[in-house]
């Protein structure tokens, strides 16, 4: 367990900015932050950070919360895991009693694995720089490429020995348990043997059943842009064509290869300063350009680019620039992934190394003032690149013309912003020798066509999730509307209660009463004491479930003698209060245009603060008073029985009278 001590000195130290600023490129907008959301895809930054209140919400997905929320929600970690992520960040040592094994096994399973990933980091490290073995073939290896120490340490680069039992076996004698050697992929589960086993019927992973994933290869850990360890990459030292030369990680909790890109947390803070993303093939590609001094560079791996890794880089920039070797084949293979670069509203250049050169081998063999100058001077548009790549095949066939057009035209198409389509069709046209307008006009129609799809596939997952047909023109109708409008209401009334006691719960108000010998008086009370009194008084309760658990946390501090401030609940450990708490500080929850359908008529409560109080406290009274009459009204359409008929008309009558007093106290007019 965390010392609540500790815990302070945490959130204390974790300025919002500088947590969110490690995975989203922020931009100064007024006192706030602007940036891209993490939590979903957007091309339209809706994303602020405030660091005068310590907290992020984003007003596309509604995301909220504060600095340990952020790492909980992007990371998916637990509070006390969050917490342990950001005392590292800043230096925090927390101190904790020793965990047994035991309670080892018991710790959360995806915890587990980034601590065995971590080992096995250090572990290939170690074998590399501290045996003879690692020594002369590992550590040689990247010396004979030229890597240099300080690169070398940077990329935690290793190696695994020859023994296929060797790590595990290291592991094992750790103390580390064989499932999650297991589900981190660094060992595998030896089937013949399990085969022969027939007794084990637990399906427990035994030890002697397990070998080494990587053997006799150099290893390249991968890290995530928090820059903890999740996979690895094992290269093969030998010629053995019955051998894979690479062998990557397996797909785990932590190690999602299409959700990863190779290198970005090294690069993302230079992608920043730079506004640009260099992105290659391969781990060396990404090694050797930062040994040149450009650190803006990530790796796919060897994996066709997908949409969530593209979405990690435009985090930090909206360019990305491909690097290319000569490899035409695996070029036109690429359109692909430039097509959903463009679908996500970035921009793209390319650069094309000479024939038999990748980026690895060309920042080995020029200085870096050589390799700088040749990718500013040969960086060219997506557009032009690919119009003289395919337009040497057409060869004056108009049928191949043709196709190359629609091809091109395509992805211009796939551009989300107008002014940068309309730059590419007249660069188009003119590259092609075509009408301008014509290529406009093919443009829109494929624009048109994917709308109109696209609203189509809308339609059909709204049917299938209502379970009822779509029909056209549906719209609701005025009392399905004005439903709609009171639930509204209810709760953001409800809402409406919480940021008065959130911002204004120790402030002092003054409220009539009775004195002991029932004359009216008046007296000072808090706002937190007259929101609570009224609120028991009458037995009302919140209808949702959130705001219900956030005002009795209120009232449990409150019964202490304690009015908590809106620190304490935007840095609360459940992340439902805190986003709340957050969401009300960020003013989600306003005054509703239409609440003067209801006759409600709130002024700003800062300066009739009494007044706020009295409006929020009687209007949700006066709502609650209707639901009784309405639900008692219904039910005396089924009364019979005389006597109790005349029971119910009386409790109707009270109920009234009832709101006719509450009414009164809002200053309205009941109209019978």
């Amino acid at each position: 367990m965390i010392p609540r001590d500790t815990v302070d000195r945490i959130v204390e130290a974790a300025r919002i900015e500088d947590v969110v600023g490690d995975f989203v490129t922020l931009k100064r907008r007024g006192a706030n932050l602007l940036g891209l959301c993490p939590f979903h895809n957007e091309k339209t930054p809706s994303f602020t950070v405030s660091p005068a209140k310590g907290i992020y919400k984003c007003f596309g997905c509604s995301a909220a919360g504060n600095s340990v929320n952020f790492i909980m929600q992007l990371e998916s970690l637990s509070y006390p895991e969050a917490l342990r992520y950001l005392a590292k960040k800043y230096g925090i040592t927390i101190e904790e009693r020793e965990v047994t094994p035991e309670e080892k096994a018991h710790q959360s399973e995806r915890e587990s694995l980034y601590i065995v990933a971590g080992f096995a980091q250090k572990y290939f490290t170690s074998q590399m720089n501290e045996t003879d073995e690692g020594k002369s073939i590992g550590l040689g290896y990247f010396r004979e490429r030229g890597f240099r120490d300080d690169i070398i340490e940077k990329f935690q680069l290793g190696y695994s020995p020859e023994g296929r039992k060797s790590f595990t076996e290291a592991a094992l004698r750790a103390g580390y348990l064989p499932d999650y050697l297991v589900k981190t992929g660094l060992s595998i589960v030896s089937e013949r043997s399990k085969e022969a086993d027939t007794s084990n019927t637990t399906g427990e992973i035994k030890p002697e059943y397990l070998f080494d994933r990587y053997t006799n290869r150099v290893i390249f850990p991968i890290h995530h842009v928090n820059g903890r360890v999740i996979g690895f990459g094992g290269r093969i030292l030998i010629n053995d064509k019955k051998q894979a030369k690479y062998i990557n990680s397996p797909q785990t909790d932590i190690y999602d290869k299409s959700k990863v890109l190779y290198g970005l947390y090294f690069a993302k803070k230079s992608i920043t300063q730079e506004d640009n993303c260099f992105l290659v093939e391969g781990y060396t590609d990404v090694i050797s350009m930062h040994q040149a001094g450009i650190e803006n560079v990530v790796a796919s791996s060897g994996t066709a680019l997908t949409i969530e890794q593209i979405r990690l880089v435009h985090r930090f920039t909206n360019n990305i620039t491909i690097l290319y070797d000569g490899d035409w084949a695996g070029i036109k293979a690429s359109f692909r992934g430039i097509d959903l670069i463009l679908e996500q509203g970035m921009n793209v250049r390319v650069l094309l190394f000479p024939d038999n050169e990748d980026p690895d081998s060309y920042s080995r063999r020029v200085s870096p003032e050589e390799l700088k100058e040749f990718i500013q001077g040969n960086t060219t548009d997506f557009i032009r690149f690919k119009t003289n790549l395919l337009f040497g095949e057409t060869k004056n066939d108009p049928i191949k013309k043709a196709g190359l057009v629609k091809e091109i035209v395509s992805s211009i198409a796939l551009i989300p912003d107008a002014i940068n389509r309309s730059v590419y069709v007249q660069e188009c046209a003119r590259l092609l020798e075509m009408n301008e307008q014509m290529l406009g006009l093919e443009v829109n129609k494929i624009r048109l066509r994917k709308n109109e799809k696209q609203s189509q596939q809308e339609k059909d997952n709204a049917a299938i999730n209502a379970e009822v047909p779509v029909t056209e023109n549906q719209t609701a109708t005025e009392e399905e509307y004005d439903q709609q409008l009171v639930v509204q209401f209810s709760e953001s009334q409800e809402a409406y209660i919480l940021r008065l006691l959130l911002i204004y719960g120790d402030h002092v108000i003054e409220v009539d009463a009775e004195d002991e010998e029932k004359k009216s008086t008046e007296i000072e009370i808090t706002v937190a004491e007259y929101i609570f009194f009224e609120l028991n008084r009458d037995g009302i309760s919140f209808r949702s479930p959130v705001f219900q658990l956030f005002a009795d946390e209120y009232l449990h501090a409150l019964l202490e003698k304690k009015i908590p401030d809106q620190k304490s609940f935007i840095h609360h450990p459940n992340p439902l209060i805190a986003q709340t708490a957050v969401n009300i500080v960020s003013g989600d929850y306003s005054i509703s245009e239409n609440w003067s359908k209801f006759g409600i008529y709130v002024e700003d409560e800062k300066f009739t603060l009494k007044k706020s109080v009295y409006h929020a406290l009687f209007s949700l009274k006066d709502k609650r008073l209707q639901e009784h009459i309405l639900a008692k009204q219904e039910a005396l359409k089924t009364v019979t029985d005389h006597q109790e008929m005349e029971f119910a008309l009386l409790e109707l009558k009270h109920l009234h009278v009832m709101k006719a007093r509450v009414n009164k106290l809002l200053g309205r007019t009941i109209i019978r």
